[in-house]
């Protein structure tokens, strides 16, 4: 695992070796054991390596045989044994054991179809001095971050946003981004917080050659397919073969490897199979809060007596939150799903005894795990329900009691109430994950804000509405919860949750493996019924249960989806109280012109007194503040 940045110029002389330098260092916790360069009259490009396997040999970049092809490589290639064997009877000239080279071997064989021959979580750059082209690629599920900036007779690239900052590149703030994040709590690609960045979406290349960029999409989920079985038993067994085989290639490593144990059924799952396939106790880590209901460590004690792991865990407390500002340099850009602070902590945690933890990501994305996936199918059938009973549940919805608890019986309610006055699916999904609706932005927004958003012209849809509305589009014709799990896995999954896991792990120099999103094992279960996922209204998961039942607590198999979350009801109402006031309503932050100030003091007054749990909401916002003061974009406000 790797952090990769670089610089192609459209003209001589213009690489600027202490440029380089400087934003190759920004990613030093991505790689702490080793750094590389090679630089040219065109171009310069850079890595910091985290060496996990060939500890001795594995310097980057790898150059060619004659010379003229350049790589630098960030992530995994799990079936890099597999590609190398026909590569050296053919009499390839292999220097070193690892992954990388393997790659550039391919490259030179196979241009840039080598992408679809690669197993593993990648981004990779390779720089062909003879023809001047640059050549990027990111893995298909978006495990590993890629993004670039093109700017006036260059272009740049790298694993994080601040590296792409060293080069002069267009900071103006992208105030549609910003909007963006405070629909979904995250910037989709590929925009960024800047209108000169942009992410290369997962599943994509891109070419840089003669000054003009050319980005293709390589793979998608089977869409449209034949379905893989009709027999469940059958289904069953090829799951479980599946994903073992997908657990034993992560468990390749020369550096000491464990796994994060939430005790929810994917995690579970994945430590079951590595207690199988290891010949010494599994290293497991946990996180909890004192809050009990938001702690999930009874049940991750479980499976680890079970399984009898080396069990460790860690108790997040408010007053470990003074590593926000930390966070929001890291993340580059404003992000706002609050269980970052735990996987940081976490993180954190595991690496001081293994470099390599397998997680439970993707459990859900592929066997129907959250709450929405049954909203949404309960709402499809809601929409029976005669108009004028339907309009009195909805204002009846208004009067229930709030709740902080995460997920509880009347925030679920509520939220799928609100939904159901949708009949659209994107506007409908929208509505149940979004932090501020359309509605809540016009009071929130200040008037420049409103024009910068369009909210002023009086848009049809959200931005936000479009992005999902898209995807539903692309799955057009699939069952509806398989659907549901497309949308997801190339909106919410790439863009949210995969940039979570490797900020959070790389910012601690941990690398984090996901055997539920190897791309073989997805692309099978996409072919599996949504309905033996999702079955009837409460089976979650039921096939994925199906299969691993009996290497499960009974316990275990039961409990419902609790979700990753943080007790921010109680602490913005206790001892981040007066931090968050003192960072959202500071003078500082009123003078951006984001936001009215009296919509933000009544939502800190609703929350203090009780009467509106608005936890998430305050913490999008707070996010948001802490990154401007890390960070100083082309902005002075919105006129």
């Amino acid at each position: 695992m790797c952090g990769i940045c670089g610089v192609v110029y459209n003209e001589p002389g213009r690489v600027d070796p202490a440029v380089l330098r400087k934003a190759n260092d920004l990613i030093t916790h991505r790689g702490p054991d080793d750094e590389g360069s090679y630089a040219d009259e065109y171009a310069g490009i850079a890595m910091r390596r985290l060496s996990i396997i060939d500890l001795s040999t594995g310097h980057q970049p790898i150059s060619s045989r004659d010379g003229t092809l350049h790589i630098v490589f960030n992530g995994e290639i799990y079936n890099f044994q597999e590609l190398r064997e026909p590569l050296e009877k053919a009499g390839y000239p292999f220097k070193t054991r690892t992954d990388t080279e393997v790659i550039l071997a391919l490259y030179e064989k196979e241009g840039t179809a080598c992408v679809r021959r690669l197993r593993g979580m990648f981004a990779f750059a390779v720089w062909d001095s003879r023809n001047r082209r640059l050549f990027v690629a990111r893995d298909r599920i978006g495990k590993k971050p890629l993004l670039y900036a093109l700017g006036h007779g260059f272009l740049a690239f790298a694993s994080e946003l601040r590296c792409l900052l060293q080069w002069p590149v267009d900071r103006t703030l992208h105030a549609k981004a910003v909007d963006y994040f405070l629909s979904l709590q995250y910037i989709p690609s590929p925009h960024t917080i800047y209108k000169g960045i942009h992410k290369l979406p997962p599943a994509h290349t891109m070419l840089f050659e003669k000054g003009k960029v050319t980005v293709e999409r390589y793979w998608d989920l089977p869409l449209g397919g034949p379905l893989l079985t009709q027999s469940v038993p059958e289904a069953c067994e090829i799951l479980r073969d599946k994903l073992r085989e997908a657990v034993r290639l992560r468990l390749i490593s020369d550096v000491p490897l464990g796994a994060f144990l939430s005790g929810g059924v994917d995690s579970s799952i994945i430590v079951a199979l590595m207690s199988e396939l290891s010949s010494a106790p599994v290293k497991t880590f946990s996180i909890g809060f004192e809050e009990e209901s938001f702690s999930e460590l009874p049940y991750a004690r479980e499976v680890a007596q079970a399984y009898g792991t080396e069990h460790r865990e860690l108790i997040v407390k408010p007053e470990m939150a003074d590593v926000l500002p930390k966070l929001a340099w890291h993340y580059g850009e404003p992000y706002a799903d609050s269980s970052a602070l735990p996987s940081y902590y976490v993180s954190r945690e595991t690496r001081r005894f293994v470099t390599v933890a397998l997680n439970g990501d993707g459990g859900d994305e592929n066997f129907a795990g959250y709450i929405r996936y049954f909203a949404m199918k309960a709402a499809k059938l809601y929409d029976a329900v005669p108009g004028p009973l339907r309009k009195a549940t909805q204002a009846a919805a208004e009067l229930l009691p709030e709740s902080e608890a995460p997920f509880s019986f009347f925030w679920k309610l509520k939220r799928f109430l609100r939904s159901t006055v949708f009949t659209d699916t994107a506007a409908r999904h929208l509505k149940m994950i979004c932090y501020f609706s359309e509605e809540d932005k016009k009071g929130l927004y200040a008037q420049g804000m409103l024009h910068a958003a369009g909210l002023d012209r009086g848009r049809e849809r959200a931005d936000a509405e479009h992005y999902l509305d898209n995807a539903f589009l692309r799955a057009k014709g699939e069952d509806f919860v398989n659907t549901m799990l497309y949308v997801d896995f190339v909106t919410y999954l790439p863009e949210c949750l995969m940039v979570k896991m490797d900020i959070a792990s790389m910012a601690n120099s941990l690398e984090g493996r996901s055997p539920f999103l190897d791309h073989e094992f997805v692309e099978t279960m996409f072919r599996l019924p949504g309905d033996w996922k999702l079955k009837g209204l409460k089976g979650h998961k039921w096939i994925l249960k199906e299969a691993f039942g009996d290497k499960l607590p009974k316990r275990i198999q039961r409990r419902g989806k609790m979700g990753f979350g943080i007790p921010l009801g109680s602490w913005f109402r206790g001892q981040l109280k007066d931090y968050w006031r003192d960072h959202v309503l500071s003078s500082e932050a009123l003078a951006r012109g984001y936001f009215n100030r009296s919509a933000l003091e009544t939502i800190w007054d609703q929350h203090q007194s009780g009467r509106r749990d608005h936890g998430y909401r305050m913490w999008a916002l707070l996010m948001l503040e802490l990154w401007h003061r890390q960070y100083e974009p082309d902005f002075k406000g919105f006129s």
